[in-house]
């Protein structure tokens, strides 16, 4: 940088003075594309947790997390106590599951997209080596993953608890075979989770009006969904028709009821490919629940299209 002293009348041509300000050229690697998605994943990662921030962003996930545990941690005592397992691996107390999971990302999906969007930012993401569908993508990943710990961290301590209270290597094994299906739902329930709240958290900028618009959507279709699957079965029960043992035969207006919430899709589905234990209300859906694992995928694929367009549009303002 050159700077000129002023000079009076008649005074000598005077030069200037040169301040070496330090800048110098980049000479380490540049990463590339690749890269760039894996460090925006990382960080969606550790948004979602309040990590790298303040003890108020750490509050919700936290909470979240100690309340999923809780059920493993009462699950160990009882059985140290002598007596069976008390908590399934495939629907882990589902009531509460299905709330605590409603509230986290209703309050984190915001964190990880609506803040970018508010502050304008995106054209400085895209400066970089990324496509459109880059950012998106990094962001579904962190938050899948972070799902992921949410749902399966309980059931490893759910496992741990019940494989040192059992005694033999049968034993153990029957619980490690009743934990796989447990974790295969748990993939289910994050893929899906992640990519319909981080769609709905992306149509407004302001995290506590996507915040809101999270838990309705959530909320008002479990509603939805549990009203309709009432009113079938008890219909059903009164007037319906009966199997030969006299149990009411399921109806399509039931099985159709749990269409309407992913908590209830995600049961239909489980029940489907063999889950017998009680969870969302759900009816034995038979080979209706094809149409529910059909449903679940449209709708994750439609999430996954609209987060994609809505930043397509985002990079551009």
């Amino acid at each position: 940088m050159r700077t000129d002293t002023p000079q009076g009348p008649g005074s000598p041509p005077a030069g200037g003075v040169i301040h070496d300000l330090g800048y110098q050229r980049y000479d380490g690697p540049r990463l590339g594309r690749s890269q760039i998605v894996t460090a925006l994943a990382w960080h969606s990662f550790r948004a979602a947790f309040g990590l790298g921030r303040g003890a108020k962003a750490k509050i919700v996930p936290v909470i979240a997390f100690l309340a999923l545990c809780l059920p493993a941690i009462v699950n160990a005592f009882v059985m140290s106590k002598g007596n069976p397992r008390a908590v399934d691996y495939d629907t882990y107390v589902p009531a509460l599951r299905d709330i605590i999971m409603t509230i986290f990302v209703a309050v984190q999906a915001p964190e990880l997209v609506s803040r970018d969007l508010r502050s304008r930012v995106l054209p400085l993401y895209f400066s970089r080596p990324i496509k459109p569908g880059d950012y998106p993508l990094a962001k579904y990943l962190g938050f899948t993953a972070a799902i992921l710990v949410m749902l399966e961290v309980p059931l490893l301590l759910l496992y741990a608890g019940s494989a040192a209270n059992v005694h033999g290597g049968s034993a153990v094994w029957a619980q490690t075979r009743a934990l796989i299906p447990g974790l295969l739902i748990g993939v289910m329930w994050a893929v899906s989770l992640a990519a319909i709240s981080l769609f709905l958290a992306s149509l407004s900028a302001r995290r506590g009006l996507a915040t809101g618009v999270v838990a309705i959507a959530f909320l008002l279709t479990y509603t939805l969904a549990e009203i309709l699957l009432q009113v079938e079965t008890q219909s059903a029960i009164n007037t319906g028709p009966r199997a030969p043992d006299g149990a009411p035969v399921v109806s399509v207006g039931e099985k159709i009821g749990g269409l309407f919430s992913p908590f209830t899709l995600f049961d239909g589905v489980r029940r489907w490919l063999g889950g017998t234990n009680f969870g969302d209300n759900v009816p034995k859906v038979g080979s209706f629940g094809a149409v529910y694992a059909l449903v679940l995928i449209v709708i994750v694929a439609l999430s996954l299209y609209g987060l994609a367009a809505r930043y397509r549009r985002a990079r551009l303002s």
